[in-house]
């Protein structure tokens, strides 16, 4: 492709509305095109890598097996009451009506359709196993879309699906994916961990994701140099502190005014903050958004709350619990705001960290205005509705495998595989007969890979300060050509003929031909990132050109043949 035909418009300045580096380099590449906030366009050389990207996961999918589909963005309600997660899944999903006032969404995912095409065409067990993808459109209406590809409503995804006959067959689908998945992203030149997760609004029992590391990345994950625990961190489980042994000491009520913080209270009292218990109270809604009740949670006052994990204490969506208005809240349970303790709260669900069991004569807050009781032990003074690890693991804590101290890294979430289960066959009625004619619900596992947050991630750990550095099998073009003078027949024709002996191999070239300055030339390879770059200028007439890896501050002068054969010979290496 010659740069004179081609439809590009590359940015000097950096675009106001970018923070990250991906989307300040896909924007000022020209990649990708802000349509709305949320939703990007793609341009010629943007589109050639998410493709390279595509190919590459269809390989590797095929590879284990997996049929490629295409269903539709648009899903019928009736599929998502069937599985219950019209409501559970919230406000992020992208709710419509036809003329006729019937209710639709815009898919963010498809375990209810996929679910839907196999209970209408899988009858017997030796239909199964079976694993069904597709690369598609989704739609999240985000509060807050941010980062460009990283957070945006509009995305390109690829989901599977497979479909077993038990358990057993379920975990030989899962390590397939686990592996697929493992080579995609090395090839994609990726850096990442795989940690285990949360299920969140996907549902299921076991879930692994694949973090690209990054420090823009919103994952935190926890992990153990020691041992091979990772987990993100809303799902990383805590180690609790040993049990105390001291006797439990009486009861006794004292005044702390103003002391409505943890920080405030232990400085009054001349205690640790790991001897004190802290409460942080909510509301929770039911499916018309109206408050229907509140949670009263407990943990350490040293330790942090895990959201994550206090919501799937109480088995609610995300998006039906928010912190509770005190007053209102006082009137109903008793609870005063900054002073509330586990003593004698009622009428709401009593949620206690499990590390409070066996802790021994805490400070919590008296339900009463500037005081606070002193030794508070579990069981003989107050009990759990729900007793659960809902604390946050900070990094230094042990590791919850072996005790080593945890550490932190940061990372973008580019794909996240599932063990559903019956979740969604049992609710929708996805049968098959065994071999003894008995009906069972077909076994399902789920597997995605945000496509677009691939190629931001890859941008994010493939870049300098003069642009994008593009690994080969990701590349728009594997080859870029700058003409110095385009007015010069020797430069001119030296440049074509590179041009086609490259073209004749099946490398994919771009060449410069542009009436530009050779700044400008030098300057928008390096910003485009095209793996090579061979530089035809004042020395054409020898049968020299200049030679350079744009990842490599080195610069060969070369004979064209030589120049061409190290290209094709890297090309074919890495592609």
């Amino acid at each position: 492709m010659r740069l004179t035909k081609m439809f590009l418009k590359t940015l000097r300045e950096m675009p106001a509305e970018a923070e990250i580096a991906s989307h300040i380099l896909l924007l000022r590449t020209g990649m990708i095109r802000k349509l709305v906030s949320g939703v990007y366009g793609f341009m010629p050389l943007g589109y050639r890598a998410l493709r390279k990207i595509e190919a590459i996961v269809r390989e590797e999918m095929n590879e284990k097996g997996g049929q490629e589909i295409l269903m539709s963005a648009v899903q019928p309600a009736e599929l998502w009451k069937e599985s219950g997660r019209w409501f559970a899944y919230g406000p992020e999903l992208w709710r419509l009506k036809d003329r006729n006032g019937r209710d639709f969404c815009l898919g963010p995912t498809h375990e209810e359709t996929f679910t839907d095409v196999v209970r209408n065409t899988v009858s017997s067990y030796r239909q199964l196993p079976l694993t069904l993808y597709q690369i598609q459109t989704k739609y999240r209406d985000e509060a807050r879309p941010r980062f460009g590809l990283m957070r945006s409503r509009e995305f390109i995804m690829k989901d599977a699906y497979s479909f077993d006959r038990d358990i057993e067959g379920l975990d030989l689908s899962y390590n397939g994916m686990y592996d697929a998945y493992e080579k995609i992203f090395t090839r994609c030149g990726l850096t990442f961990r795989v940690v285990e997760a949360d299920t969140g609004a996907i549902g299921g029992k076991n879930s692994h994701e694949f973090t690209a590391l990054s420090e823009v990345g919103e994952s935190e994950i926890a992990y153990c140099e020691k041992c091979e625990m990772a987990a993100t961190t809303e799902r990383a489980e805590c180690v609790d502190t040993e049990p105390g042994t001291e006797p439990m000491l009486e009861m006794d009520t004292v005044l702390t005014p103003d002391t409505k913080t943890i920080e405030e209270v232990t400085n009054f009292l001349g205690l640790s903050k790991a001897q004190t218990i802290k409460a942080l109270l909510f509301a929770t809604y039911d499916l018309d958004d109206k408050e229907n009740g509140y949670v009263a949670a407990f943990i350490r006052g040293d330790r942090e709350l895990n959201m994550i994990k206090l919501i799937n204490a109480l088995e609610i969506p995300e998006h039906s619990i928010a912190f509770a208005d005190e007053e209102k809240m006082s009137l109903v349970t008793g609870c005063i705001g900054g002073f509330t303790g586990p003593v004698g709260i009622h009428d709401c669900r009593i949620v206690v960290d499990s590390e409070l069991v066996g802790q021994r004569n805490l400070c919590a807050g008296a339900n009463k205005a500037n005081h606070h009781t002193l030794n508070v032990n579990y069981g003989r003074d107050y009990k759990g509705d729900i007793v659960k690890d809902i604390k946050l693991l900070k990094e230094g804590d042990p590791c919850p495998v072996c005790g080593a101290p945890v550490k932190y890294a940061r990372g973008i979430e580019v794909g996240q595989i599932f063990k559903l289960g019956t979740k969604y066959t049992q609710s929708m009625g996805a049968l098959f007969r065994d071999e003894n004619m008995a009906d069972k619900h077909i076994v399902m596992g789920c597997y995605g890979i945000g496509v677009t947050r691939t190629l931001a991630a890859i941008v994010e750990q493939h870049h300098d300060e003069n642009g994008i550095i593009w690994p080969m099998a990701i590349a728009p073009y594997h080859v870029i050509i700058t003409l110095v003078n385009p007015d010069d027949e020797e430069q001119k024709k030296v440049a074509e003929e590179i041009y086609k002996q490259l073209l004749d191999v099946k490398a994919e070239v771009l060449l410069d031909d542009r009436k530009e300055r050779p700044g400008v030339k030098f300057k928008d390879a390096d910003l485009l990132g095209i793996p090579i770059r061979i530089t035809v200028g004042k020395r054409a007439f020898e049968g020299i050109v200049e030679y350079k890896l744009r990842r490599d501050a080195k610069k060969d002068e070369l004979g064209v043949s030589e120049a061409v054969n190290r290209a094709i010979e890297i090309i074919n290496k890495e592609k």
